[in-house]
């Protein structure tokens, strides 16, 4: 059975964003941080090479697929931001419509920029991604 290539890392989730190039993504980098941490209460754990998590939770599938992953997670990547949400989650498509400027494919939401973004709106899906994860464990 594969492994999973998505696993909590020691890297210091500090000296990962201090590496972003970009000081607008950054700067954003920061911020979700904060906000994530605030609306999970979990502090930021780097997963892989370029998550940022909050929490964790163990997942198991029909098939015996099996591993850990971050219960909420975005990632600061060149092009945009990617929040990871779940995609069983209660009124997401209600909350999507009220996000702003994003781009959405299965869990990822891409998001250029903060700004760009109602954060409120965003919490929301934050939040209820979390309820959507611990009720489907």
């Amino acid at each position: 059975m594969a492994k999973n290539k998505t696993n909590e890392t020691k890297v210091s989730v500090n000296d990962f964003v201090n590496k972003i190039e970009d000081e607008g993504k950054r700067d954003d980098a920061n911020r979700l941080i904060k906000i994530f941490s605030d609306v999970t209460g979990f502090e930021s754990k780097m997963w892989g090479p370029s998550i940022i998590g909050f929490g964790s939770y163990h997942y198991k599938y029909d098939s015996g697929h099996e591993g850990d992953m971050a219960l909420a997670c975005f990632s600061p990547r060149k092009t945009s931001i990617v929040l990871y949400l779940s995609t069983t989650l209660e009124k997401r498509e209600e909350l999507l419509k009220k996000l702003g400027k994003h781009k959405a494919e299965g869990g990822c939401v891409y998001v250029k920029k903060l700004e760009d973004i109602d954060i409120e709106v965003m919490k929301k899906l934050i939040v209820e991604s979390v309820k959507s994860i611990k009720k489907n464990i």
